[in-house]
């Protein structure tokens, strides 16, 4: 499964980078080839300065070795080796009408200390944060994922959506990053979904992405903006960071496990402000993304 899973996203990775590349139309990704000490390593691939994206990274990565103490604690285990791998992903475009958008899609093993397979588990999801909201185009991203997830089964996308929206969850701001998507993780082998069946459901999920996201930006990448949209931008991407920074498992996972710095902290935006105590004009639509993002929201029809 590893190898079989490790070879899909060498092929997504090089799917999404052409996409992106040709949507951009002047920056290329520079691809970074790194290996890590302790076993494994990955292929970063960043765009930066594009006509549509300022920065952005799609970077993979199959490590493993002995799983550290930190985690032996988080996983309740002792003396275990590990196998990951994933694809994650984060765009953050220049133009404050077009949205960020982050993905991920990742698969662990862990060994205990014979070599024999103890546990397994898929995990990912992809999820949206606007800047200003075009209710149109969060309910696309949303009806892309609920149809992706209908394949597999009528209750994953409501379970999975309900999880990004408590996952992406800025506690210190109590608010939601962005409008969400579809998060889930420890994806095990059940009496109904053998882990066959979750690498289905997995794919399923990555492969819908470009159909997510691109005909957005297509749709907003050349609206005009002012520079208090810009601003009011750069101030969200603070929240942004501030998640990443104190909430995200993947950032906490890769500094833990002695990641690769350049490509863990990818996610951070180039141009970001924290101006003390911030807050929109009443009835403005800087307001009314705020008031989105303070309480989930449905997207998707039902129906």
């Amino acid at each position: 499964m590893k190898d079989k899973f490790y070879e899909y996203i060498l092929k997504l990775q090089d799917t999404i980078t052409a996409k992106l590349e040709a949507v951009d139309g002047k920056a290329t990704f520079k691809e970074d080839l790194w290996e890590r000490p302790e076993g494994g390593g990955g292929r970063s691939r960043v765009i930066e300065n594009g006509a549509v994206f300022e920065k952005g990274g799609v970077n993979i990565s199959a490590v493993h070795g002995a799983l550290p103490e930190s985690m032996q604690n988080y996983f309740g285990v002792q003396d275990a080796d590990f196998f990951a791998c994933g694809l994650s992903l984060v765009i953050h475009p220049k133009n404050p009408m077009v949205p960020t958008v982050h993905a991920n899609w990742r698969y662990f093993e862990m060994y205990d200390k014979e070599g024999k397979l103890v546990d397994q588990w898929f995990g990912g999801g992809q999820d949206l944060t606007p800047y200003y909201l075009f209710d149109e185009d969060a309910k696309h991203f949303h009806e892309v994922c609920k149809n992706a997830c209908d394949k597999h089964n009528p209750s994953f996308y409501a379970t999975y959506k309900e999880k990004c929206d408590a996952y992406f969850w800025n506690t210190h701001r109590n608010e939601a990053r962005g409008v969400g998507g579809l998060f889930y993780d420890y994806c095990k082998a059940t009496d109904t979904m053998s882990m066959e069946d979750w690498y289905a459901f997995e794919t399923e999920v990555g492969n819908s992405f470009l159909e997510a996201y691109v005909p957005i930006v297509e749709k907003r990448k050349d609206l005009p903006y002012t520079a208090e949209q810009r601003n009011w931008q750069e101030i969200r991407r603070g929240r942004y960071v501030e998640f990443n920074l104190v909430h995200d498992k993947g950032t906490l996972f890769g500094l833990k496990t002695n990641g690769r710095i350049e490509s863990i902290l990818m996610s951070l935006p180039p141009h970001v402000q924290w101006v003390y105590d911030h807050h929109p004009e009443k009835n403005s639509e800087e307001e009314r993304l705020l008031k989105v993002l303070a309480q989930p929201k449905e997207w998707a029809k039902t129906s």
